[in-house]
């Protein structure tokens, strides 16, 4: 039996933007964890203009089952084990395979993505360098 989701509508004029994993970025909710019971998480991400280092900028994995990222402006490098380094730019789309080394190299100052993921409460991990890890 199929399970059963709320209906959702998260108006634009309603948006609040919060705080969230990164410092340097600011997190608009979409409603989808409440609406989908936790199945899934999606938010508007967009940079705040702060500029610091943190810890996505190092080798890191997300214990999640699903996750895909939508570019809706600016762009971004990112490093994925054994797919080298993709410059995403705004229509782009990335679907990331579960718990894939990645890091982040750079992003422009008016970078926004759309990020959808489950479940919703996944962890984020610091991971060894791949080459590392292979030698």
């Amino acid at each position: 039996m199929a399970k059963q989701w709320d209906f959702v509508h998260a108006k634009a004029d309603d948006a609040t933007w919060t705080p969230g994993l990164r410092e340097i970025f600011d997190y608009r909710d979409l409603g989808i964890e409440d609406g989908t019971r936790g199945d899934y998480v999606a938010h508007i991400i967009k940079a705040n203009g702060k500029t610091m280092q943190d810890e996505v900028q190092q080798w890191h994995v997300h214990d999640c089952d699903f996750q895909l990222v939508l570019v809706l402006n600016g762009w971004a490098e990112f490093e994925y084990e054994g797919q080298g380094v993709h410059r995403i730019r705004k229509g782009d789309c990335i679907l990331q395979p579960p718990r894939i080394r990645h890091r982040e190299i750079a992003c422009s100052e008016d970078f926004e993505v759309l990020e959808v993921v489950s479940p919703a409460s996944f962890g984020t991990r610091i991971v060894e360098d791949p080459q590392e890890a292979a030698a």
